[in-house]
């Protein structure tokens, strides 16, 4: 089971029997065939304590699953769709940016506190980005989505990578993040609003940039 692109918004998924996929509540546009949608509570492979997690962070993004014969297209809100395979890895991905992902995967759910120090756990009041970040592991395909587009920007040993948080969708990889302040030429001429700050990527792996500095 994989997702298609249909266009830039628009994504479909065939569904088989003995198979699950999971998305968003409200991304179902459309589908054929004998397809069930039931509402998840426990966050996907993730568990209870996955749910829990998100729970006590307010970050709870209700979830459907997806079981059936059948094929459905997904899309949100109008926004643009990535889609990103994982094979074997994890990816750190914004609760809110996710649009659907195959059942292979494990979802679970991570302290940025853990990464970057007391400047992690600092980063949800600065940015608006939650102090937990949904992470998904295994073989398997994700949906994310973003404003205007996602390019993915490689991250290599002694190469860090600094992004404006507020343009962040996503990372894979063997990866450590933190927040840090910068003054830069927007400051100076009055666009400081929230360029003061940006978020360091450093390590092996990749992340995921949206083109646009606007909040889902």
């Amino acid at each position: 089971m994989a997702f298609t692109e249909i266009n830039s918004k628009m994504i479909q998924a065939t569904v088989m029997p003995g198979q699950r996929l999971f998305s968003q509540r409200g991304a179902m546009l459309a589908y054929k065939g004998e397809v069930s949608f039931t509402p998840n509570i426990q966050g996907g492979q993730g568990g209870v304590m996955s749910m829990l997690g998100r729970r006590v962070a307010n970050e709870a993004t209700p979830l459907m699953t997806v079981e059936g014969s059948g094929t459905v297209m997904f899309g949100h809100g109008g926004h643009h769709i990535q889609i990103i395979n994982l094979t074997g890895d994890t990816l750190y991905v914004e609760a809110d940016r996710l649009l659907a992902f195959e059942g292979t995967l494990r979802q679970g759910t991570m302290f940025m506190g853990s990464q970057g120090g007391v400047m992690g756990m600092v980063r949800g009041q600065v940015t608006g980005q939650g102090l937990f970040t949904t992470t998904l592991q295994g073989q398997g395909a994700v949906a994310v989505m973003a404003h205007g587009g996602v390019f993915e920007v490689p991250i290599t040993p002694g190469r860090p990578v600094h992004v404006d948080p507020q343009a962040y969708v996503a990372h894979h990889g063997d990866v450590r993040n933190k927040l840090s302040a910068a003054l830069g030429w927007r400051d100076m001429v009055g666009r400081g609003s929230g360029e003061a700050f940006q978020l360091e990527l450093s390590g092996n792996g990749a992340v995921y940039v949206q083109a646009s500095e606007e909040k889902l």
